[in-house]
């Protein structure tokens, strides 16, 4: 009983030693620290990627969406996370022409880092760069994903986009290489299988969230009196005001439309 009661001692005074380490530490320094604690809560690899751009737009000022990018055996890409509706279009886009720092940076090949500080003004990505300034987009930071040793080959990238040109300086770099750290963690654990169930998660988000904004904009149509087309400017519109993914503004809708109504504009 006495070593018991040690023990638990032991282990009291190192979690209150943790708390008053953590309390000790600069922000972002504490910022780490309790998104450690958060990925290890994490109930599964798609929640900790999930984690990890939640974490990475409060970090980085000036990003305003973020997303992940894996490579498949096949040399195909898929989006499994993202932040915003904004961030899977950029990724698809460069998945169809085959360039862009995302793409870059998720290859064996790529760099550890690609980075642009104004889309408007880059060569290296001739038909993505400009479709990029067409969504509104003016900077950008991708940094790959590393598997565990000995191969060192990259498995993906962690992308941040910014409406501002030269919004992601040098300084983001390093936070971002930290937070990419912690995704490849994550990813080393996995297998194929791990893998490729993530992707085919990520496709069933995809087929619900097609169903509830097929509802939401069915609501509005009947609503308002306008087309289909209209009707999903006006959830695309208000998707990109309040900053929310376009599949939760839909299934608020379908769920609420009793209750409220999307502005006119």
């Amino acid at each position: 009983m006495t070593g018991e009661r040690d023990e638990q001692l032991d282990k009291t005074a190192f979690v209150s030693g943790a708390e008053a380490t953590r309390s000790a530490l600069g922000p972002l320094a504490a910022q780490f620290a309790q998104l450690t604690t958060t990925l290890l809560a994490a109930p599964s690899v798609k929640d900790v990627l999930q984690r990890v751009l939640d974490a990475t737009v409060v970090m980085v000022p000036a990003a305003d969406v973020a997303s992940f990018t894996l490579l498949d055996p096949e040399g195909g890409f898929h989006t499994p996370a993202e932040t915003h509706d904004l961030a899977t279009d950029l990724d698809v886009l460069q998945y169809r022409f085959r360039e862009g720092p995302c793409v870059a940076a998720a290859v064996p090949e790529g760099p550890a880092v690609a980075i642009c500080p104004d889309l408007a003004d880059e060569p290296r990505w001739p038909r993505w760069a400009p479709a990029a300034v067409g969504l509104g987009v003016r900077s950008v930071i991708a940094t790959a994903l590393l598997p565990g040793a000995p191969s060192g080959s990259s498995v993906g990238a962690l992308n941040v986009f910014s409406r501002t040109a030269g919004g992601l300086d040098g300084a983001d770099r390093d936070v971002l290489l930290l937070l990419a750290t912690h995704a490849s963690l994550a990813l080393a654990t996995t297998d194929a299988v791990t893998r490729a169930e993530l992707q085919a998660a990520h496709l069933r988000t995809a087929i619900e969230s097609r169903d509830v904004i097929g509802q939401a904009k069915g609501i509005i149509m009947a609503r308002r009196g306008v087309s289909a087309e209209a009707a999903f400017d006006v959830l695309r519109r208000t998707s990109q005001d309040l900053n929310v993914k376009l599949a939760d503004v839909a299934s608020t809708l379908a769920t609420r439309h009793t209750e409220i109504d999307l502005p006119a504009r």
